[in-house]
């Protein structure tokens, strides 16, 4: 029997006090374009996001620096945001324009201003701690083919996590195991590159056909390469080959998140597919609603872990479960100064997880759990179905 002092500690730590140097989407940012002002949680506060007159998208901080109206609530008049509690108009660049009911504005009438810029149909901003100036150089890439309209238009879902810090979401990059476990499937091949602000996960797999949910609905037919890129510390994307009984389709998943609070965040997903060469417009949607049916599915089973798991910054680890601590020096490089990141977050490391054990294991499960259900079925007298 094992006492106290001999079993290992579950360290949950402390989340973060500050919050991730870097480019942090907002959502799509046709969503923003009506002509009012709209409000983002985000960062222990509350931005506001509205369009002007020249069709440029503008953040600043939500709340207004005279006597602290709530400017999501207020009205776009103009190219300005106007404060609700008292008219007091503030433009894009960050600056109070005008004070209707004032001789002149005072000179240091002047709020946070967010840099912002669009990619891939979505508004990022910069955000930075120390108040540098925006570095487009590590915006995530722009998807070749989207703006041509190759691609079905974005299926997009927003939900709130409490209770998690949005580490919780990086952790699987580097997670093996959970796709049989949590997604159902067999990932054959799993291999991890992080370099620079970029951390990419390769991995083969095929699904379970013990199982019909998520990625697996396809069951033993479906066939997944998945390449999948954190661009800085809140963007991912997922480009994922499907090979379905021989058909085969690209689809990608945009996997986004902003932390509201350090022990919350908002997650964001979106999923495109790319419209298959000579097919007619209703087949395209068709497909891309299953795919985003599936996918999206997939993704909600992933959701549910992270809301009802606790931090672990001391994980007991397997060799099978791929570099998690290296992943996590990765990501300390955004939640430290500029001045403070060091080689080893940065420089390129590789390693590939050998899924020669796992696999035998579970294949034999999976075999295991047909033969039980072959039984129950012969047993009750429904036909057997494989």
């Amino acid at each position: 029997m094992s006492t106290a002092t001999e079993a290992r500690s579950l360290d949950q730590g402390v989340a973060p006090s500050r919050y991730a140097r870097g480019w942090h989407c907002l959502g799509l940012a046709e969503t923003f374009r009506d002509g009012k002002p709209h409000a983002i949680n985000a960062f222990d506060g509350k931005l506001v996001v509205w369009q002007d007159s020249k069709g440029e998208l503008n953040v600043l901080d939500g709340y207004c620096r005279h006597m602290g109206g709530d400017l999501t609530q207020g009205e776009v008049k103009g190219d300005d945001i106007a404060c609700p509690f008292h008219d007091w108009r503030w433009g894009g660049d960050g600056k109070c324009k005008a004070i209707p009911y004032a001789r002149r504005v005072p000179l240091r009438a002047k709020t946070l201003r967010y840099e912002t810029a669009i990619v891939n149909d979505q508004l990022f901003i910069w955000m930075d701690p120390e108040g540098s100036a925006a570095d487009r150089s590590i915006l995530p890439i722009q998807l070749p083919g989207l703006a041509e309209g190759e691609y079905a238009d974005w299926s997009w879902n927003i939900t709130e996590i409490e209770g998690s810090n949005c580490r919780e979401l990086i952790d699987n990059v580097a997670d093996m195991a959970h796709f049989y476990y949590v997604h159902f499937s067999f990932p054959t091949s799993f291999r991890n590159v992080f370099e620079g602000h970029m951390a990419t996960q390769f991995m083969e797999s095929t699904g379970r056909p013990d199982k019909a949910e998520g990625y697996s609905s396809a069951g033993s037919d479906l066939f997944l390469k998945s390449e999948a890129t954190y661009y800085g510390p809140s963007y991912m994307i997922n480009w994922l080959w499907v090979d379905y009984k021989g058909f085969k389709t690209e689809v990608i998943l945009v996997n986004t998140h902003i932390a509201t609070s350090p022990n919350s965040f908002t997650l964001q997903y979106g999923i495109t597919v790319k419209k298959p060469e000579g097919m007619d417009d209703a087949t395209v949607a068709f497909i891309a609603e299953k795919y985003t049916k599936m996918f999206g599915e997939g993704f909600l089973q992933d959701v549910h872990i992270w809301k009802n798991k606790v931090a672990v910054q001391n994980p007991l680890l397997c060799e099978e479960d791929g570099p998690v601590y290296q992943l996590r020096r990765w990501y300390e490089q955004f939640y430290v100064d500029k001045a403070d990141v060091v080689p080893e977050m940065t420089e390129r490391f590789e390693f590939e997880v050998d899924t020669t054990k796992a696999n035998e294991f579970w294949h034999a499960e999976v075999a295991e759990n047909l033969a039980k259900r072959a039984a129950e079925e012969a047993e009750a007298g429904r036909p057997v179905h494989h």
